[in-house]
C-alpha cells in the first residue's frame, strides 16, 4: 500500500495546479454550467423564518439563498466564519441534494503552521520499498525520495483538507489574517457532508486503487464545486474571493502531479457520467461500490463491471535479493500512473493531456500505449543483507509484471516502454537479450524486458549480471 497516498486521501485534499502547471491550470478549467445542479425548483425556496426542523437548504440558522454580511478583507471574524460556513453547507446541500447531519468545524490556518503540521514521521521500510514503486515508473530516480518530492508538492499547492478522523475542515490561507476562498469551503464541505452520509475512512491497498477511490470521492466534490462556482456567477450573491487565493508557490514535479491530480482532473466526468445514469442517487450508490481502477475513472463506461486481474509475481531471486517485509509485499500503479510515466518520457504526445478531455476535466489521461490496461503487480527487492534503513538506494531492485487485454495492447506498451521510454529518453544500450543498461542519471540501472502473450515482465537490477539474481529467467 502506498501509504502516503492513502493519507493524501484519507485527509481528503483540495490541490489547485496553477502555481504548478507547466501545461495548463487545471483550476482554470470551466465547468459545464447547466449548473442547477438538479435543483431548478429550489431557486424558488424562500421562508421568512427558520424552519421547525432541518431540512436540505438551511443549516445553523441560514437559508441557502440568504443574504449575509461577509468582509474578508480585513479577514474573517467568527460571526462571519458562522455565516460563512453555515450558507455554504446550506447551498452545498441544495446543489448535491445531501444533507448534512451536523455541523462541521472549519479552522483557517497560515501556510506555514500547515507545512509544519503536514511534516510527519515515515516507517524507512515502508518509504524504501515505496522509492521502489516510483523508480519502476520511472517518475523518481534514485537522487531522491518520493517523500520529498511528495513534501514539497503539497507544502504549496494545498488550499484545505477534510480529515475524516475528527470531522473537520482545515483551510490554508496565503493571508495575514484568516481568509477562505469560497470554493475551497464549499469542496471541503463536499467531503463532510460524504462522510456523514457514507463514510470516508479506511483505504485501498494499492496505489492504483487509492486514485480510483479517489476519483469518486474527489470527483464529487469537485464537480459539486463548479457547480456551486456556477451558480455563483449566474444568480447567487457570494461572499467574494480573498485577495490572495491562490496556492502558495513551491516546487512541484510535473508528471508525479499529474498521477496524483488524477481523481480531481478525472473525477468529474466521472461522477457527471454517473449522475446522467440515474441522478444523484446513482452517485450516491457508488460509494458503496467504488472504482477499483484508474481505468474506471477514466473510463467510465467500464465502472461498475470491468475490474482488473489479479497479478501475482512468482518470487525466483536468489539468496542473495529479498522482497520486503511489507503488507503487501506488492503494488499495482494502473493505467493513470502509466500514461504519467509516457507522457514525462515523451512516449506519447505531450500535447493530447489538453485535446479532447471530459466534459469536466481539465486533462485527459488517454494515450494508446497505457490503454488497455488489464492489471499490474510491482514487487520492489533489496539485497537480503540490507535490513537499514540507511541502505543504498542503488542497490535495489524490482520485479513490474503488466497484464493487458490483448496481445495487441502489450505490444505497444512494450514499443513504448524500450523503443521511446528506454532508449530513446534514457539513452539506454543494449546489453543482452531483451537487456538494456541506463548508464548515467537517477534511472541507471539493468532493465530485462519481456513479452509473453498479452503479459509484459519488467526486471530491474543494478547491475545485467544480478537481473537473474533478482528474477531468474524462467
Amino acid at each position: 500500500m502506498n501509504r502516503r497516498l492513502a493519507a493524501i486521501f484519507s485527509a481528503v485534499l483540495l490541490v489547485v495546479a496553477g502555481c504548478a502547471a507547466p501545461v495548463a491550470d487545471p483550476n482554470a478549467a470551466s465547468d459545464d454550467s447547466d449548473a442547477a445542479g438538479g435543483t431548478a425548483d429550489a431557486a424558488d425556496w424562500s421562508w421568512p423564518d427558520d424552519p421547525p426542523t432541518d431540512r436540505l437548504g438551511w443549516e445553523n440558522g441560514y437559508w441557502y439563498n440568504e443574504s449575509i454580511a461577509v468582509d474578508q478583507s480585513d479577514g474573517l471574524n467568527d460571526s462571519e466564519m458562522e455565516a460563512f460556513v453555515a450558507r455554504t453547507m446550506a447551498r452545498v446541500e441544495v446543489v448535491r441534494e445531501l444533507e448534512f447531519e451536523e455541523s462541521v468545524p472549519v479552522e483557517v490556518v497560515s501556510r506555514a503552521e500547515y507545512r509544519n503540521e503536514s511534516d510527519e514521521s515515515t516507517d524507512p521500510v515502508h518509504s524504501d520499498w515505496n522509492d521502489q514503486v516510483w523508480e519502476a515508473l520511472l517518475l523518481v530516480g534514485e537522487d531522491r525520495t518520493i517523500d520529498e518530492v511528495f513534501d514539497e508538492l503539497y507544502g504549496g499547492v494545498v488550499l484545505g483538507y477534510y480529515d475524516p478522523s475528527e470531522g473537520r475542515i482545515v483551510v490554508v490561507s496565503d493571508d495575514d489574517q484568516p481568509t477562505i476562498d469560497r470554493r475551497t469551503l464549499a469542496h471541503e464541505l463536499v467531503h463532510a457532508a460524504q462522510d456523514q452520509q457514507f463514510g470516508l475512512d479506511g483505504s485501498p491497498t494499492t496505489q492504483d486503487a487509492q486514485l480510483a477511490h479517489g476519483g469518486l470521492v474527489e470527483g464529487d466534490a469537485r464537480y459539486v464545486d463548479g457547480l456551486y462556482e456556477a451558480r455563483c456567477e449566474a444568480d447567487w450573491d457570494c461572499v467574494p474571493q480573498p485577495s490572495s487565493s491562490g496556492a502558495g508557490g513551491g516546487s512541484v514535479d510535473y508528471p508525479v502531479f499529474l498521477v496524483i491530480y488524477t481523481p480531481y482532473s478525472e473525477g468529474p466526468t466521472f461522477v457527471s457520467d454517473l449522475r446522467d445514469r440515474g441522478g444523484w442517487a446513482a452517485v450516491d450508490a457508488a460509494y458503496a461500490d467504488r472504482p477499483t481502477s484508474t481505468e474506471q475513472v477514466l473510463h467510465p463506461n467500464r465502472y461498475p463491471d470491468e475490474r482488473p486481474v489479479a497479478v501475482t509475481v512468482e518470487d525466483r531471486s536468489s539468496a542473495a535479493w529479498t522482497r520486503y517485509d511489507t503488507d503487501p509485499v506488492a503494488d499495482a500503479v494502473g493505467e493513470a500512473s502509466i500514461f504519467a510515466t509516457f507522457w514525462k518520457h515523451r512516449a506519447v504526445d505531450r500535447a493530447g493531456l489538453q485535446q479532447d478531455p471530459g466534459a469536466y476535466s481539465p486533462y485527459n489521461y488517454t494515450a494508446e500505449p497505457s490503454a488497455g490496461w488489464a492489471g499490474d503487480a510491482v514487487v520492489p527487492y533489496r539485497p537480503a543483507s540490507d535490513g537499514t534503513s540507511e541502505a543504498n538506494p542503488h542497490e535495489r531492485g524490482y520485479v513490474w509484471r503488466t497484464v493487458w487485454d490483448t496481445e495487441a495492447d502489450a505490444e505497444q506498451f512494450e514499443r513504448a516502454y524500450v523503443n521511446d521510454t528506454l532508449r530513446l529518453s534514457l539513452n539506454a544500450s543494449v546489453a543482452g537479450e531483451d537487456t538494456y543498461r541506463v548508464d548515467d542519471g537517477p534511472f541507471a540501472d539493468a532493465y530485462r524486458v519481456t513479452r509473453d502473450g498479452d503479459t509484459v515482465t519488467v526486471v530491474n537490477a543494478p547491475t545485467v549480471a544480478k537481473l537473474d539474481e533478482i528474477h531468474e529467467r524462467s
